[in-house]
């Protein structure tokens, strides 16, 4: 019989990518976690590591493992949802998570929502950013989160998340009250071509967003100014220092003279709710994302 928290031990190195982080995580030492993986390949007469670099490396066994026990996981979640959906009505505490965004348009709404409907359910909200929201999925310390689509996320068929479309954020051009662009009900984003640019730092997902934006319009932006916090961005903008991509969920500072220009074409950002594989049907979360549901065609 294999020992189920040595397979939480391997899921966790899987999700990770090095034994010391999963080993945190986990709140092992990094010895115990490694003696783990060990005392698990020795019980099934296989290799499941081997050292990559300052990572590991998966064998074909551990990955052949690893989608039994993502299963097993998924139908734990599934009969605590049977279980719980015995009782009245969804209480005890839900963790939820998300983007700053989402915090503010979505996530405070719902657990104001949910506590007028549902008095002993108790919402914890937590800010984050995405690739923090699936780890604390994966940890157990997050029960739903609101992220946004990109390329470091997982895929949408790794199943140990259960990841949907909420909505789609459509980008504005913010530009000062006095540019021209500022009178026009929409804009080519072809027309900004010769324009200054405020742009999110590199390492950061909007940042994408925008060059995905111009190179789709046929240009690269000439970035004059980077700034993280949209308020940032606004003011610089306002300044009359450049243009800026803002999704329109984001509330910019209403003292700032900057005016939002709907873009052709609509170019957005997808956020997604997300749960572990399984999770969707416990009556807190379930009561949650018919919640956001209803919540996501008012915003804005």
């Amino acid at each position: 019989m294999i020992d189920l928290r040595r397979l939480r031990v391997l899921r966790a190195v899987a999700h990770y990518g090095t034994v010391t982080a999963a080993a945190r995580a986990l709140r092992f030492t990094p010895s115990a976690a490694s003696q783990q993986i060990r005392r698990l390949g020795r019980e099934l007469g296989v290799t499941l590591l081997e050292p990559h670099g300052r990572r590991v490396r998966l064998m074909p066994a551990a990955r052949s493992l690893l989608a039994h026990a993502d299963a097993i996981e998924a139908r734990w979640e599934q009969a605590e949802a049977e279980l719980r959906a015995q009782r009245d009505e969804p209480a005890g505490p839900l963790r939820v998570c998300g983007l700053p965004v989402a915090v503010s348009a979505l996530l405070a709404p719902l657990a104001a929502a949910l506590h007028a409907r549902h008095p002993r359910l108790a919402v914890r909200i937590r800010e984050t950013e995405p690739l923090e929201s699936f780890d604390l999925l994966f940890d157990g310390e997050a029960d739903l989160a609101v992220v946004e689509a990109t390329p470091d996320t997982p895929p949408p068929g790794d199943t140990r998340f259960d990841q949907q479309p909420l909505l789609d954020d459509p980008f504005d051009l913010v530009v000062p009250d006095t540019h021209p662009f500022a009178r026009r009900r929409q804009l080519d984003l072809a027309e900004a071509a010769g324009e200054d640019w405020v742009v999110p730092p590199p390492d950061s997902t909007c940042h994408a967003h925008t060059l995905a934006a111009c190179g789709a319009a046929g240009f690269t932006p000439a970035v004059a100014h980077h700034a993280l916090a949209w308020d940032a961005i606004a003011a610089v903008v306002a300044h009359r220092l450049g243009v800026a991509l803002v999704p329109r969920l984001v509330r910019l500072p209403p003292h700032l003279p900057v005016t939002r220009v709907p873009c052709a074409g609509s170019p957005s950002r997808r956020l997604l709710t997300c749960t572990r594989g399984g999770g969707r049907e416990r009556p807190a979360v379930a009561a949650a994302l018919e919640e956001l549901r209803r919540i996501a065609p008012t915003v804005p």
